[in-house]
């Protein structure tokens, strides 16, 4: 018989000597052997990496061995030991420094050198104290390993390097006679089995306890010997009935209670949380979670804040994986080491796979020392059911040596992955493109799962790429998802440079979100592409009965426990009403379809939106999908004002025709038709020498004036050889100005294509606009926005770099309906009537590289209205090579038939009035 468990079992004492990460710390002191305030005694934050506390030297991970900073940080820490601790076993415990850690206590050795930053290691310490005394630690920090396998796995590599305490650092206080290693495997079908190891020199008893998420005792399993020589050695099976299984989607955790007895006496227990989920790897198949088959919505993330470096927290560890949950991600890949404890108890307990590495950038350890951290990476992660993949280093980081004892070490026999190579059935390469391989890869037979794609430069990669990428993966059945780089700009605060951000140039500002997670487009777009309920395309019309077909992208879950909520809202620039209802989601099981039905009130057609807000069990929001009830031109009718008093008068000045109507003047080149200068009661409007055709022969003909009633339209000659491409202006007597435009593009494929007025950057002041916001887009990022009516205040952001301020002002803005542009003395208006047009505000700092991946493309001019525009690359492909959106525009002319021309018509009202 087995003792029930009471308030007085002999549990871990865990006595934290520093703090438990960068939101609580705790002073030692300590000094730096070079760089910023060294060789003086002083106090530092531990856990801490000392640049961020003004010490040492920052280097990027691509510095040359020759400039890189190789300072030693001494610490000492002064904690009193317990008389009561006498007889018990004292573990002294270090989550991660960074790198070779020498340690003593009280002038005495604890261990060997401890290499290696990333993994939590220990020394018994119990015959070092001074019990009832004071008690010395000291701990020389060398940031620069002794050991070049250490370096070339660890900081050779693309990411930022420091040195120091940088996790946390505890004594772990034990019965003398204790379980020293457990480890489990629990089985979606309920299936348990655990290895209990202890110090016991004696036959012991075991069991485990297993309890709901409500603390109620589900079953009890009792161990049993079957090595009579290693008496401290127990193992316990038992079957769980009716199991609720762990999964990202419904991330349940048991507790499990361990516990070893000698003749009925309790000597020690552990907690452990448990989550029963199989994982199974089938072979030219797919990655299977608890029986089925996972598409991998993933992102790379670092550990990492600008102010603290690679030290974290618990609430930063919740803040990151809420908002990697929130672009309705599954997955994370531990890049490019294992992470704190307490990310993956949040992975654990909110649900997100996770893929974690042992580290090997693009050089690996050697066999001893790979081995020894991949014993200490096991003994500190295995236990998560988080964890669904290992890799073993990265591009090329891989010491095969070592594959054989992941599973050796791993009781639950995850799959093994080698990030950007073909290893153990899994197809990994990195950033390949669209379609890529010859007899491999997505042209090949083996599964397809890379582990980092679509690569972040500033406004590429990520989600201007991905609708392509993801339709390819979601109906390839060999693709098991991939993996996005990454998760957020690492740009560190440097105390040698008055606390500016720096993220190395470019090699840093890759991430979907910024430093402190300002949302740039692409985490919009990834959240649109990447929901787990997919809404089919539907355009509203007259005969719209409120359905809509909706797929089951969701793997475990029915989507009958989302809600929807639907509002009908009527906007225009000025103005909204709306009305707002629910809706229930249909009953529908994973991967498969069914209609959601809305019940609209019957005037729904006064509205001008309709949107559909989908959050999950959580309540957590999926995406809200907009929908516009009316097309532009029924908007544009009640916008503008064609009717008025005012004469319209003529006058010709040499090449130029001069049109007077209210208070506004307007001058147009005779010859051609543009767009001169513009001027109204308050002075100049800026805005001039258009329209400018973008990638067409701008062959416009000689104005022709005609009087239409009391309009006047001034429309440039058409010739079908040489004047094939034609404008037309109507001045109406309300001082509405009316811009139709006819064209071909010059080519038949086409960066752009549009139309180009000018107007100086230094005169913008703000834009207010009808249609898709508030972010840019890019013709291979269409996703993420939504319709409305959309403020912005001009600003000068580069994605990716300081200050960070998102959305940017410039570049294109999908589906104008029209909008207010404001200079710093003066207005107008432009409404248009023409479906799918982008509104081009000014043009980002142009940027290369030497392989011409990253070039954001812009036409001419300062203000826009196209018909088709650029797509944007990522940092190691081409834009073409994104997928079918990241091509150039394609129009055929058909012998320049007018009928099948390009068409565009807008409203102007240049009016102070």
């Amino acid at each position: 018989m087995f003792l029930s468990l009471s308030a007085n079992a002999q549990e871990t004492e865990k006595i934290y000597l520093s703090g438990t990460g960068s939101d609580a710390t705790v002073q030692w002191d300590f000094m730096c052997t070079a760089g910023m305030n060294a060789n003086k005694w002083t106090k530092i934050a531990v856990p801490s990496c000392w640049e961020l506390q003004g010490f040492g030297k920052y280097d990027y991970g691509f510095a040359k061995d020759s400039v890189r900073g190789k300072e030693q940080g001494l610490y000492k820490h002064r904690f009193h030991a317990p008389l009561a601790w006498k007889g018990k076993h004292i573990n002294l415990v270090f989550e991660g420094v960074m790198t070779d850690a020498e340690v003593t206590i009280n002038g005495q050795k604890a261990g060997e050198i401890h290499q290696g930053a990333f993994y939590a290691f220990k020394y018994n310490v119990s015959k070092l104290l001074k019990y009832g005394k004071e008690n010395l630690l000291e701990v020389k920090v060398s940031k620069h390993s002794a050991n070049a396998s250490v370096n070339a796995a660890e900081r050779q590599a693309d990411f930022w390097i420091f040195g120091g305490i940088f996790r946390p650092v505890w004594l772990e206080v034990l019965p003398a006679v204790h379980i020293s290693e457990v480890a489990w495997r629990a089985e979606a079908d309920g299936s348990f089995f655990a290895s209990i190891n202890s110090n016991s020199q004696q036959a012991i008893q075991a069991k485990v306890q297993l309890l709901d998420a409500t603390g109620k005792t589900v079953t009890i399993f009792e161990g049993k010997n079957v090595h009579p020589e290693r008496p401290g050695e127990m193992l316990l099976t038992g079957t769980l009935t009716q199991p609720r299984p762990w999964t990202s989607e419904t991330p349940y955790l048991y507790t499990a209670v361990f516990s070893i007895y000698q003749e009925g006496k309790l000597l020690h227990s552990i907690r452990k949380k448990v989550g029963f989920r199989t994982v199974e790897l089938k072979q030219r198949d797919g990655i299977y979670v608890n029986g089925v088959k996972i598409k991998f919505k993933g992102v790379n993330r670092h550990a990492f804040r600008p102010e603290t470096g690679r030290t974290t927290s618990y609430r930063i560890s919740v803040e990151d994986v809420q908002l990697i949950k929130s672009m309705n991600m599954n997955a994370v890949r531990m890049s490019h080491y294992p992470p704190d404890d307490h990310f993956l108890d949040v992975c654990d307990s909110l649900g997100l796979f996770v893929m974690d590495e042992l580290a090997g950038w693009h050089g690996h350890y050697d066999t001893p020392t790979g081995k020894k951290l991949l014993k200490e990476m096991m003994l500190h992660d295995a236990h998560h059911p988080s964890i669904v993949l290992w890799a073993n280093g990265n591009e090329g980081g891989h010491n095969r040596e070592l594959d054989t004892f992941f599973t050796q070490y791993d009781l639950q026999q995850r799959p093994v992955v080698h990030p950007w190579e073909l290893y153990n059935g899994v197809e990994t390469q990195h950033y390949r493109e669209y379609n890529y391989g010859i007899g491999n890869y997505d042209n090949g037979n083996e599964i397809v799962m890379p582990t980092e794609f679509l690569h972040g430069q500033f406004d590429g990669g990520h989600g201007a790429g991905l609708e392509d990428y993801w339709q390819h993966m979601w109906h390839n059945p060999l693709s098991a998802g991939g993996f996005l780089w990454d998760f957020a700009d690492n740009a560190v605060v440097r105390k040698d440079k008055q606390d500016s951000l720096d993220t190395d140039k470019h090699r840093a500002a890759d991430g979907i979100v910024g430093p402190h997670h300002e949302k740039e487009g692409s985490y919009f777009a990834i959240k649109q592409i990447w929901s787990p309920v997919f809404i089919e395309r539907r355009e509203i019309t007259s005969d719209f009965d409120g359905s809509f077909i909706v797929e089951n992208r969701y793997h475990f879950t029915n989507l009958n426990t989302c809600q929807l909520r639907w509002k009908l809202k009527r906007v225009d620039v000025r103005t909204t009403n709306e009305v707002n209802g629910t809706a229930p989601m249909p009953d529908a099981a994973p991967l498969t379809k069914a209609t959601l039905q809305l019940n609209l009130p019957a005037n729904w057609m006064e509205y001008d939106v309709l949107y559909l807000s989908i959050t999950d069990a959580q309540q957590q929001e999926l995406f809200t999908w907009t929908y516009p009830i009316h097309r532009p031109a029924a908007i544009a009718s009640r916008m503008r004002s064609i009717k008025g008093p005012h004469a319209i008068q003529l006058q010709e000045q040499d090449s130029l025709l001069q049109v007077r109507v209210s208070d506004v003047t307007i001058q147009f080149n005779k010859n051609n038709g543009v767009m001169q200068s513009v001027n109204n009661a308050k002075g100049l409007l800026p805005l001039h020498n258009g329209p400018v055709l973008q990638d067409a022969v701008n062959n416009l003909g000689a104005l022709q004036v005609t009087a239409s009633g009391d309009s006047v339209v001034l429309q440039t000659q058409y010739n079908k050889q040489s004047h094939y491409n034609n404008i037309s202006w109507t001045i109406y007597p309300s001082g509405w100005v009316k811009l139709q435009v006819q064209y071909f593009p010059s080519v038949y494929f086409t960066n752009f294509a549009g139309i180009n007025f000018s107007f100086p950057e230094k005169e913008i002041q703000s834009v207010t606009y009808m249609g898709d916001g508030p972010y840019r887009v890019w013709k291979n990022r269409m996703k993420g926005n939504q319709f409305g009516v959309w403020s912005k205040t001009y600003n000068n952001s580069e994605t990716g770099e300081s200050p960070w301020l998102y959305p940017e002002f410039k570049g294109y803005h999908s589906r104008f309906y029209g909008g207010y542009f404001f200079s710093k003395s003066n207005r107008f208006t432009v409404i248009c009537e023409t479906e799918n047009i982008f509104l081009r505000l000014f043009t980002p700092a142009w940027k290369t590289d030497q392989w011409h991946n990253y070039e954001p493309l812009f036409p001419s001019g300062d203000i826009s209205f196209m018909h088709g525009i650029s797509s944007i690359g990522t940092k190691t492909q081409r834009n073409e090579t994104t997928g079918p959106m990241g091509f150039k525009n394609i129009f055929y002319d058909y012998e320049k038939d007018p009928a099948r021309a390009l068409h565009m018509t807008l409203f102007f009202n240049f009016s102070a009035q």
